[in-house]
């Protein structure tokens, strides 16, 4: 654990994008002066999510309606009584994020679609950045953790400095520096307020300001950039019309109770290996092995995949065609190239299916050719095929 007390901002631009560089897994804890506390989660450098501030369920919900729901949440209680899954799913299991937890239950019971959930966790991600900027004093706290699982998505920490910096550099422009987002504007004098403005405009402002709803909510309600939404409350509130009012946040979901899971046995059976850089698929092919009684290994670091093959040696394994900076081709050339690989079966997932990518695949020594999105009928096949020529030839 590692401690840097009165960090500013330029610091801690400058510490997520150390993190970036050394590629680090864990969380980045945050504290403001104002005692505001929030959760960054990282993966290999990369963001996979972030939490906390002032409204993190109402952030939640809202941005679950608004990616998710196309603006309209369903009742939240149903919403988690029909999440099978979440019965098993604790706030302990994964860093205290159980909102992430309940959003990939949904994402599995097909609730919900895999690019809804990606914009969700990308907005809330510069959400939550956006809110530690404003800060002024922040104080932090790294923690070497194992990551989020499953990672739904791994955003580039500058690209999300970038957005986050970017909302701010206008929210200073406007001149608003000072109001918080999370902040809910309340009319405190209707009758000169009537005075003022159009009956129209009053009916409209009177629905909207009635101290229950936050600028963020009120964004987006009426479909407008949020700094436009408060720069046109500016004169209201400078005039002693519109106050801006400090809100509770919503109140925690009710869930139903935690059932004990007995433990399961830990499976004996031979070891297979998936490098693939989407989380997804390894979550799939762990899901399709382990249920056959299989170890599963998962490597979604390409630039590591040797290495890490190496130390654990499984008995096969998929490959995928298509990763960053390397390709499927390239590193099963170089597994063959190992004595300890020289006779491991090697699959190659990919989702183009072509001959020349099956002639290629066969050149580099790759034992079969697997088309994508993968069937678990047709990967246990193929797995118990070639473990079984294994042992025939032992």
């Amino acid at each position: 654990m590692m401690t840097a007390p009165n960090v500013n901002i330029n610091a801690f631009t400058k510490k997520l994008m150390e993190l970036k560089q050394v590629r680090f897994s864990g969380r980045l804890l945050l504290k403001s002066s104002l005692g505001q506390e929030w959760t960054v989660y990282l993966c290999l450098g990369r963001i996979l999510y972030a939490n906390g501030g002032i409204h993190p369920i109402r952030r939640w919900q809202r941005n679950l309606a608004v990616y998710c729901f196309n603006g309209k949440l369903p009742p939240m209680d149903n919403l988690v009584k029909s999440l099978n899954d979440f019965s098993r799913l604790s706030a302990e299991e994964n860093g205290g994020c159980w909102e992430y937890q309940l959003v990939w239950a949904a994402l599995q019971q097909q609730m919900i679609g895999r690019e809804q959930v990606v914009k969700m966790i990308q907005a809330t991600i510069v959400e939550v950045l956006f809110d530690i900027v404003q800060a002024i004093q922040i104080t932090g706290e790294i923690q070497p953790d194992v990551a989020l699982s499953p990672q739904l998505v791994l955003v580039d920490v500058e690209q999300a400095l970038a957005e986050a910096q970017k909302l701010w550099q206008a929210w200073q422009a406007a001149q608003i520096a000072d109001i918080l987002p999370d902040q809910a504007p309340v009319i405190q004098n209707h009758y000169q307020l009537q005075q003022k403005v159009s009956p129209t405009t009053y009916k409209s402002l009177s629905a909207l300001l009635n101290g229950q709803r936050t600028l963020r909510d009120i964004a987006v309600q009426t479909r407008r950039n949020i700094t436009d939404v408060t720069r046109s409350l500016v004169p209201y509130i400078e005039g002693g019309l519109v106050d801006l009012a400090n809100i509770p946040d919503l109140p925690p979901l009710s869930v139903p109770p935690t059932r004990t899971i007995p433990p399961q046995p830990v499976s004996a059976g031979p070891l297979i290996a998936c490098v693939d850089d989407s989380p997804l698929v390894c979550q799939t092919m762990e899901k399709i092995l382990t249920s056959a009684g299989y170890q599963f290994l998962a490597v979604q670091d390409s630039m590591r995949a040797i290495a890490t093959l190496l130390s654990r040696k499984p008995e096969l394994i998929f490959l995928d065609l298509v990763m960053p900076n390397t390709n499927g081709y390239e590193i099963c050339s170089q597994l063959r190239k190992v004595s300890a690989f020289r006779d491991t079966p090697i699959v190659i997932l990919t989702g183009n299916d072509g001959i020349i990518d099956r002639v290629r695949a066969k050149v580099v020594g790759a034992s079969d050719f697997l088309s994508k999105p993968v069937d678990a009928a047709t990967v246990l096949e193929v797995t118990n095929r070639y473990l079984q020529q294994a042992q025939a030839a032992e």
